[in-house]
């Protein structure tokens, strides 16, 4: 099995907030470390816009596992957890698949530079 080849830019290309779409699945890569080694990552469902009359520049995130048990932001079933929020200019993390995919593939070159 190969994978293409691709060329990776030298900086982080995450999903400008203007451009994320209700029911659509991200990706939020973060680092542990300050080298950018130890990356995490986790699947949310992008849920809307200022979901509460008073808000304004906030959106909300559902993670991946409670968006496909069904539930619903403000449902009966819903409570907070499973649900996050952040500012409109706060998505440095937030990536489609393939720019998480490239930020995973310029860690593990990374990786590979500091065992050498």
């Amino acid at each position: 099995m190969r994978f293409e080849a691709r060329e990776l830019t030298s900086y982080a290309q995450p999903i400008e907030s203007n451009m994320l779409v209700a029911g659509e699945t991200y990706f939020s890569v973060q680092y542990m470390d300050s080298d950018l080694l130890i990356p995490t990552i986790e699947t949310l469902v992008f849920v809307g816009r200022n979901l509460n009359p008073r808000e304004t520049n906030l959106l909300y995130f559902q993670d991946v596992e409670c968006y496909l048990e069904g539930i619903k932001y403000g449902s009966s079933s819903y409570n907070d957890t499973g649900f996050q929020t952040c500012p409109e200019d706060g998505t440095k993390h937030i990536f489609e698949y393939e720019r998480a995919l490239d930020e995973f593939m310029k860690c593990s070159l990374r990786r590979r530079s500091a065992k050498d």
